[in-house]
């Protein structure tokens, strides 16, 4: 997949006259250098709509609706904005070679158009496209969605003798089910065919732990994942995490169909590792984490070399978790 095929799209938020606006376009079209994108100035002109768009001060530039050069504990203002370079010199806007580096850590994770990890985010996590709910036939799905609500009503795994009934429904045994689940990459299983993880549930700690209304706490695989529980359970919850550069917390609270980030300014990276083949436990599960804000997470990408993929806004996020996995518990 080439940049043409997935645009990146570029807001730069501005307040009206700002000499510091069109500075900021004409720097992303050279750090661009012919690359496909959408790039849109918008002027902010209220501090509600700040707000709402995540301006920080003018410009706010906003790479597929992340701010990359955000801090942790900047406030969204419409105040003028002050971006200080490596050499310590200040500036009205990113300079090119930052606007370089962010668009490659944001970007989509293609270094070459037959590269089979550039794929989309929901790629990414949702089985290549195939999807995270398992085929009704041989009891697959009956077992798989047994698994699941297992999970969520004690936060661990269940045993074999839980599923027996789901799998015997279909003429098979729970272990029998299991091993196919797994081949297909639905769950992963342990020592002696435990389960250990299935999607979006882990059976061992993971930094992500969710904690589900009504007082079950359960670990997520990624932040994807977490993100996914509530849309697959229809209940609320609060995830709890940590950003794994600098260690500070991300809380995530859902609540009534709402979310609220803390803090605000935090971000999702969603990546692989190394080859594109294999259980996603294996391959991108523990790539995919909050992060409290971008300038974090693209020192993430910096000490990872080998990981392919890129830094998604929390709408995104939530998007992607809940198209992966609300579907898993509300489709027979």
């Amino acid at each position: 997949m080439s940049w043409e095929d997935n645009a990146m799209r570029i807001t730069v938020l501005t307040v009206p006259d700002c000499p510091n606006g069109p500075v900021a376009q004409e720097r992303i079209t050279t750090a661009l250098n012919g690359r496909a994108a959408e790039v849109e100035l918008v002027e902010v002109t209220e501090q509600a709509e700040a707000e709402r768009a995540g301006m920080t001060g003018s410009p706010t530039v906003l790479l597929d609706g992340v701010d990359p050069f955000g801090t942790v504990g900047a406030t969204p203002s419409v105040s003028c904005r002050i971006y200080r370079h490596a050499d310590g010199e200040v500036d009205g806007a990113p300079s090119v070679d930052e606007l370089r580096k962010a668009l490659t850590a944001v970007g989509p994770a293609a270094a070459a158009d037959d590269d089979c990890c550039a794929v989309d985010v929901l790629d990414l996590v949702g089985r290549d496209g195939r999807g995270r709910l398992a085929p009704v036939e041989d009891g697959l799905r009956a077992v798989q969605q047994a698994v699941l609500r297992h999970f969520a009503a004690t936060g661990s795994a269940p045993g074999t003798a839980d599923l027996e009934p789901a799998a015997a429904a279909a003429g098979r045994t729970a272990a029998e089910v299991l091993a196919e689940l797994a081949q297909e990459d639905f769950l992963t299983l342990g020592p002696e065919g435990r389960i250990r993880a299935a999607y979006p549930f882990s059976a061992v700690p993971t930094p992500h732990r969710v904690t589900i209304a009504g007082g079950v706490q359960v670990w997520s695989m990624c932040a994807i994942d977490a993100l996914g529980i509530p849309a697959m359970l229809g209940r609320d919850a609060v995830i709890t995490s940590v950003d794994p550069v600098t260690g500070e917390s991300v809380t995530v609270t859902s609540e009534n169909g709402q979310t609220v980030w803390e803090p605000a300014t935090a971000v999702v990276f969603v990546g692989r590792r190394g080859g594109c083949s294999g259980p996603a436990a294996e391959v991108c599960c523990d790539t995919l984490n909050f992060f409290t804000g971008s300038a974090s997470a693209r020192t993430w990408i910096e000490q990872h070399p080998g990981v392919n993929g890129r830094i998604v806004d929390r709408a995104r996020a939530e998007e992607v978790g809940q198209a992966t996995f609300g579907p898993l518990l509300t489709t027979g």
